[in-house]
């Protein structure tokens, strides 16, 4: 970013069950988005930056919907982040842009609504989530079943009996340069549990193993349905970060979640 004008910016940190992300008004405060890609590197590093899975800006499009716009702590861009799209619904309502409770929120996965909870919590509507048949692939010379899913993000789901010592990112790695994703993908690793509940732990492309993934709870949830392991209406997925609802039967879905402010702040960007 050399001979760039140097310039400050506020920011939010704010977390969905441990999946943190730095918040940007790009509608109140000029932002270069062209420099988020290398901001998002910088930013996110925890022992040089705020901290983060990644930035997220907030934007408007031309017909006045608010828009998501995110980028992973390598710099890739995302295109869709349940966790992340809870938390920018708090973020717009602080911001003064949510003139209801139920609105939406335009993604490059497509336009999803979002309504804000009296008890903190945001449910976020995430379409339809697909699931297909599981496949076996081979990881480091060892075959593994994984379903594979899209819930507006590619992703590969296991189910395991102990997900404490699930080899996550060591697989979770090796499957980012393997030649079924030329993209990388969600690698999630599901342990079901009795009365409809899952614990989960994801290797999220572009960020590593986070506390949480809403997008990877809501295939994990739907694959685990298929396979007879989620009967009822509602599935609780309990992620290292807290615990996620995923609510329907597919395969339109919804994820119910916390989403809190961390702390504010404001950063230079300079050359």
């Amino acid at each position: 970013m050399a001979g760039l004008i140097p310039m400050r910016v506020s920011f939010t940190k704010m977390e969905g069950c441990g999946n943190d992300y730095i918040y940007i008004d790009g509608i109140a405060q000029p932002f270069p988005v062209e420099w988020a890609p290398e901001l998002a590197k910088e930013w996110s590093s925890y022992h040089f930056g705020i901290g983060a899975d990644g930035l997220i800006v907030l934007t408007r499009d031309h017909d006045g919907t608010l828009r998501m716009q995110m980028w992973n702590a390598d710099g890739s861009r995302g295109a869709m982040c349940g966790n992340g799209l809870r938390c920018l619904a708090r973020f717009a309502e602080a911001g003064g842009y949510a003139t209801s409770e139920s609105f939406v929120v335009a993604t490059d996965s497509g336009t999803r609504a979002v309504q804000l909870k009296d008890n903190g919590a945001v449910r976020i509507e995430m379409g339809e989530v697909r699931c297909g048949d599981e496949r076996q692939i081979e990881v480091n010379g060892q075959s593994y079943g994984f379903v594979l899913g899209d819930a507006g993000n590619p992703h590969a789901v296991t189910f395991v009996e102990d997900i404490d010592t699930a080899p996550v990112e060591e697989i979770g790695a090796a499957l980012q340069a393997h030649e079924l994703f030329p993209s990388g993908v969600n690698v999630g690793f599901a342990q079901p549990l009795v009365c409809d509940t899952l614990r989960l732990r994801v290797f999220e492309r572009g960020s590593g193993e986070t506390l949480a993934c809403g997008t990877g709870a809501a295939v994990a949830a739907r694959a685990a349905r298929l396979a007879g392991n989620i009967e009822g209406l509602i599935a609780q997925v309990d992620v290292r970060g807290g615990t996620l609802a995923v609510i329907g039967d597919g395969p339109l879905l919804a994820i119910e979640g916390p989403a809190r402010t961390v702390f504010t702040g404001e950063i230079e960007l300079s050359s």
